[in-house]
């Protein structure tokens, strides 16, 4: 599980550099990180009143991970009746969203797609077939078709 715990250790350091860690102690320390984020939070809905922001995320795996970080803060994410499973509803400072959920959501999201795209493509060439290659571009009305 090495993979997995380089992914995680990765995410760590992410979230303690959007945090606004200055040195590399508080970088590891992941806890202190976490609470100096929900005291921004904190101090930020006292100047900037939250408002509710609509977010849509088809990949499952970044909607979940997107609720995850909502949730870690103290946010509360959600849906209205009939809106999609791809939508979540948020009411966050706008400043709060600007400066810290959505840029380190950004930087989680990409290490985590990275990561799943490298494991799949390891499985597929691993139990299905080396080529893992999109398919060929060919032209419109082949022969045979």
């Amino acid at each position: 599980m090495a993979i997995e715990d380089d992914l995680l250790a990765r995410l760590r350091k992410i979230e303690a550099l959007m945090a606004g860690a200055g040195t590399a102690g508080e970088r590891e320390a992941a806890g202190a990180a976490l609470q100096r984020v929900k005291a921004r939070l904190a101090e930020q809905t006292q100047r900037d009143p939250p408002v509710e922001l609509q977010f849509s995320m088809s990949d499952t795996w970044s909607r979940q991970l997107f609720v995850a970080l909502c949730r870690r803060y103290g946010l509360k994410p959600y849906r209205y009746p009939r809106q999609k499973r791809t939508t979540v509803m948020v009411r966050v400072p706008r400043g709060f969203n600007d400066m810290v959920l959505w840029p380190e959501f950004m930087e989680l999201d990409r290490a985590l797609v990275a990561h799943l795209q490298d494991v799949t493509t390891r499985i597929i060439r691993g139990a299905v077939h080396t080529d893992t290659s999109e398919a060929e571009e060919v032209p419109a009305g082949l022969p045979g078709r």
